[in-house]
């Protein structure tokens, strides 16, 4: 095993954030945990099965990718790179369609931060990629 830089425990930490949000998503669509706007908090009268499948996909593959970051997989870093490259699109994409660019500002810099620092000499050495 290699030795883990603090900026990858980072990431690793994050990853396991993110997946644990992906799965409080599929719990409200699921109708078992509420969804809050401003000081009103309500349930779904209705579970959405698919939106709630693809959530817990998306936390089990971040899962995967905190496992794969913790370990200094080279894996791992090319699937973080891969990710955060498709969530910047897909939130250029939302921009075109009905979203705001305040609704996207949080995903594109935190993404956008991932990617970079993802591409610094440094982390890729980490990895072995360079």
């Amino acid at each position: 095993m290699k030795k883990r830089p603090f900026g990858v425990t980072l990431l690793a930490i994050l990853a396991a954030f993110a997946a644990l949000l992906a799965f409080w998503h599929a719990l409200q669509l699921m109708g078992w945990a509420p969804f809050s706007i401003g000081d009103i908090q309500f349930f779904r009268p209705s579970a959405n099965i698919l939106g709630a499948l693809m959530w817990v996909l998306l936390a089990a593959i971040y899962i995967w990718l905190v496992r794969r970051l913790w370990n200094v997989d080279p894996q791992g870093w090319m699937f973080l790179v891969l990710i955060s490259i498709l969530n910047l699109i897909m939130a250029g994409i939302s921009i075109i369609g009905n979203s705001s660019f305040q609704a996207m500002l949080p995903s594109i810099v935190f993404n956008g931060l991932i990617l970079i620092y993802c591409l610094l000499p440094g982390t890729k050495d980490a990895f072995g990629t360079a």
